[in-house]
């Protein structure tokens, strides 16, 4: 089969691999119909040998495609059925997925215990499981983990269900804002772009978006957010005070993470691996709550941090909740608002679709941000 593989940094290539076949009786194996790119790729595209990529692990973690082969101990699907595959691979029964951590299940984690569940296409820290950038993806722990996908819903929205609706959604939800209240959203990317969509359908009064792309801030103001571009103001921070009274946001959400702009001297740190993550977006997301407020990370952050504000946090009693989404916990409720009209316009985030072949071009027009590509969905089996 044809999939994209990891070369090493800012090198991925479309390449022949061997076929997928299940392995474990709770495997599953899916002719993958749509896959999408996610900026946790990026990361990888960029930083993989310092995150454990190897070369020629199969990249991708958003899956969607047709049922080929199930094992014996995988009843709730079926060959032909589509089913969309969650990024995080949990088993649906040990302690940690009883308590709706589906990230951390304990049956797939990883490094003894030190890195939670594993991740389709994700890092050898995270299992080396094969991605689902391919035509063909073997699914572990089939008997939990895929969605059976109704034929009423477009495969481009099913797709996002994998990660980037309910990464989103859980942002949201961490965030705790309160009813007629106001988020700053940092980052209009995928996710961030339906991290405003949700927070509006939730019952935010009041979306305050960030970024300093023209075309990613007028889709933000179409689903009724109030934008800031970052880079027209002299202090982010005090701009997000200044629009709110002098207070900042009752909730505020990174979607940025560890490739936020940030100064030069941070890229410089990041580049020589003296600083792992460039800390921006966060250090702004801290500074824009209000006293008691709740912010919320869901952009991936890598390892430590060199500096962290931790007396300021203290002194504004500001809760922070963040961490990988627990996929099966959301997409019950999303697929209900999917179903009743898609009032928070996921369908409408795919920008671009590509066969399959023309990943490497995919790859670098998301990761260069061109104009107009917001998601990016891969088509195996065409071109």
């Amino acid at each position: 089969m044809r999939a994209v593989v990891w070369q090493g940094p800012r090198k991925v290539s479309v390449e022949d691999v061997p076929d997928p076949r299940i392995e474990e009786p709770t495997d599953a194996v899916i002719r993958v119909t749509a896959t999408a790119v996610c900026g946790s790729d990026l990361h990888l595209y960029d930083h993989g040998a310092a995150m454990l990529m190897k070369p020629g692990d199969i990249l991708g973690h958003e899956a969607l495609g047709v049922v080929e082969e199930v094992g014996a101990g995988v009843t709730h699907i079926k060959p032909g059925d589509t089913v969309v595959v969650p990024f995080n691979i949990s088993c649906g029964h040990c302690f940690m997925c009883d308590q709706g951590l589906y990230s951390q299940c304990e049956t797939t984690q990883n490094l003894n215990g030190r890195k939670g569940a594993s991740l389709f296409g994700y890092t050898h820290m995270y299992g080396g499981v094969p991605g689902g950038q391919a035509e063909y993806l073997r699914v572990p722990q089939a008997h939990f983990g895929p969605i059976k996908i109704d034929g009423g819903l477009p495969d481009t929205t099913a797709v996002l269900l994998a990660d980037v609706l309910p990464t989103a959604w859980q942002a949201v939800e961490y965030a705790k804002i309160p009813p007629g209240g106001t988020v700053v959203v940092y980052g209009l990317g995928p996710i961030g772009q339906m991290c405003c969509r949700i927070a509006k359908h939730l019952g935010a009064g009041r979306v305050i978006a960030i970024d300093r792309y023209p075309d990613r801030l007028k889709t933000a103001e179409a689903h009724g957010a109030e934008t800031i571009d970052f880079t027209t103001v002299d202090d982010v921070v005090e701009t997000v005070r200044e629009m709110t009274g002098g207070r900042g946001g009752d909730s505020v959400i990174d979607a940025v993470g560890m490739d936020a702009d940030g100064s030069l001297t941070e890229r410089m740190l990041q580049t020589v691996k003296v600083q792992p993550d460039r800390l921006t977006a966060l250090h702004h997301a801290l500074g824009s709550v209000r006293r008691g407020g709740t912010v919320s990370v869901t952009g991936v952050y890598g390892a430590w941090m060199v500096r962290f504000p931790i007396g300021d946090l203290f002194d504004k009693q500001v809760a922070l909740h963040w961490g990988q989404a627990n996929v099966r916990r959301w997409t019950d409720r999303i697929l209900d608002v999917l179903r009743q009209g898609d009032p928070i316009d996921a369908g409408g985030l795919v920008t671009t679709e590509m066969p399959l072949g023309e990943a490497v071009r995919a790859y670098n027009a998301f990761r260069d941000k061109e104009p107009g590509i917001v998601k990016v969905v891969l088509r195996p089996g065409e071109g």
